[in-house]
């Protein structure tokens, strides 16, 4: 049976909806959507919020330097956004025409993929691709001419990260440094790289300040290369958790959670940071929450109700990161508004 026809005041909603919640809904739901949400959940806009966080995080390191410009913020956050896009949909896309993204694989199993599971044609995603990639290069247009070198510096090594995580002939993901790269990235890359952007100049206390939320972005792919390590081990792909072990991983992510709460708390103590970035606390019942899970063994199989499943550490750790990552902004934000409050 086709699902029913949706409305033009539902599909608002439902693009909405791509941007919430877990991994969902199935893939014979998907191919019932309208386009536009088809290629959102196929781009997994769901994790999109981590990119989002990280512009918003330069944006209030900026503002609290009394360097913030509007239009400049807005083109990091949507350059930020749509990158993200273009990584998710070009690893499917090459996971895809490399055999990983096979019926068994964890990826299949816990939210459609737009090729494997037939919401997208090749060509359109290639379409939606070269559409992303022409947004993305007009915004590297603006920061070129604006920024020169330091865009150039930035823009290449974003690009080359991007390239080489998943779509380069020996990737980054598979010889166990796409976790360090994603830290990398999400970390001194985007908050560092966005705040020059949109400050006009390169702040080593900015890059300091990148840290907590590049560790907690690493967590994220970490626990869910944990989740998929027999699958990788089979398919030769040498991730971090393939090289250390799961127990060795489960360890070191455990370690990583606690590593941003640390790190956050010596820069408030140290005075880069305001006393109110300890916000974070707030999340502190999810990260240990977290360091829970991690340290037991994963279930064998889904508990009743589970959504995203065979994903187990990495969907506590989204969690605690997207509570870790809005408590940081929250922080930063009056840290914006009193920034002569300092220990």
């Amino acid at each position: 049976m086709n699902p029913p026809r949706q409305s033009s005041l539902a599909r608002p909603k439902l693009w909405l909806g791509a941007f919430a919640g877990f991994y969902r809904p199935s893939a014979e739901v998907v191919r019932g959507l309208d386009p536009v949400s088809k290629f959102l959940y196929s781009a997994r806009s769901v994790i999109l919020v981590i990119s989002a966080q990280a512009a918003i995080i330069a944006g209030l390191l900026a503002a609290a330097q009394g360097r913030f410009r509007g239009l400049e913020f807005a083109f990091v956050l949507i350059g930020f956004v749509v990158a993200h896009m273009i990584s998710n949909l070009s690893n499917d896309y090459f996971g895809y025409r490399r055999g990983h993204d096979s019926p068994d694989s964890p990826r299949m199993r816990y939210t459609v993929h737009p090729l494997a599971s037939g919401v997208l044609e090749t060509r359109t995603l290639l379409a939606g691709l070269a559409v992303l990639a022409a947004i993305g290069a007009g915004i590297s247009a603006f920061f070129l001419l604006e920024h020169g070198w330091t865009a150039a510096g930035f823009l290449a090594t974003g690009v080359a990260l991007l390239l080489l995580y998943d779509a380069a002939p020996v990737p980054l993901k598979a010889i166990g440094l796409g976790e360090p790269a994603v830290f990398l990235v999400w970390g001194p890359l985007m908050v560092g790289g966005g705040y020059a952007m949109i400050a006009g100049s390169v702040s080593a206390s900015v890059l300091y300040a990148s840290i907590p939320y590049g560790l907690c972005v690493m967590s994220i792919l970490t626990g869910k290369h944990i989740d998929q390590r027999d699958f990788d081990i089979a398919k030769g792909n040498r991730t971090l958790p393939v090289l250390v072990g799961e127990k060795g991983a489960r360890a070191l992510n455990a370690a990583t959670v606690t590593l941003m709460y640390a790190v956050t708390a010596a820069l408030i103590v140290s005075g880069a940071l305001t006393p109110f970035a300890a916000m974070v606390a707030v999340a502190l019942p999810r990260g240990a929450r977290a360091v829970r899970v991690m340290s037991r063994a994963r279930p064998l199989s889904a508990p009743e109700g589970y959504v995203g499943w065979p994903l187990w550490y990495h969907r506590v750790c989204l969690v605690h990161n997207r509570l870790f990552g809005w408590m940081y902004i929250a922080g930063l934000a009056a840290g914006a508004v009193w920034p002569a409050v300092r220990l």
